[in-house]
């Protein structure tokens, strides 16, 4: 007897390729919010950008919809590697340091030449293969994504359930940018 395996039922709201999507910006706040419905990412200290797959070809926009995919060559053939037809995918640009710290500054000296050390470290799938996924909660697109960029070498960027002050105490102690506190079930 044969095993079929079943295709996985399509998640979020069937649409054309919707193009730039404004991002939503992170505000500073006082303090890290606590609670179950938190998770905590690193914040990493780079480009924030927009990389789009459509029709076997890839474009990376800035923060505010500018096409530097010239720019961010390595990146570009990096998310070449992803298995979608289509899809908008949220990050940032970044030079990892060896202790996984990241320096804004070694990004732009970075760029002046070929860029070979920069990559994508992917937070956020907004849309995939002729869907929005915008209206679906959060975790559900980082599991998404994370299934997405496996094995290529785009970085995933962990969500971690943990109390806030003490994921800021851990990322202050490593020297990372700072801590990013998002609601698990949000759109």
């Amino acid at each position: 007897m044969a095993f079929h395996r079943r295709k996985p039922e399509p998640i979020g709201t069937k649409t054309s390729f919707p193009g730039f999507i404004s991002p939503a910006l992170a505000s500073p706040i006082d303090k890290v919010p606590t609670g179950s419905r938190w998770h905590h990412e690193i914040k990493f200290d780079g480009y924030r950008v927009q990389v789009h797959l459509a029709n076997e070809d890839v474009k990376i926009y800035t923060r505010r919809g500018n096409d530097w995919t010239k720019r961010f060559k390595k990146v570009a053939e990096d998310a070449r590697h992803i298995s979608a037809a289509s899809a908008i995918i949220d990050g940032e640009i970044v030079v990892p340091a060896a202790d996984g710290t990241t320096d804004f500054s070694v990004l732009q000296n970075e760029l002046r030449g070929k860029s070979a050390k920069i990559v994508l470290v992917a937070f956020d799938l907004l849309y995939l293969n002729g869907r929005d996924l915008r209206k679906l909660p959060l975790r559900d697109r980082k599991a998404a994504l994370k299934k997405l960029v496996a094995g290529t070498a785009v970085q995933f960027s962990e969500s971690f359930e943990v109390d806030g002050g003490e994921m800021l105490k851990h990322a202050c102690k490593l020297g990372y940018e700072g801590v990013v506190s998002k609601v698990a079930d949000s759109i």
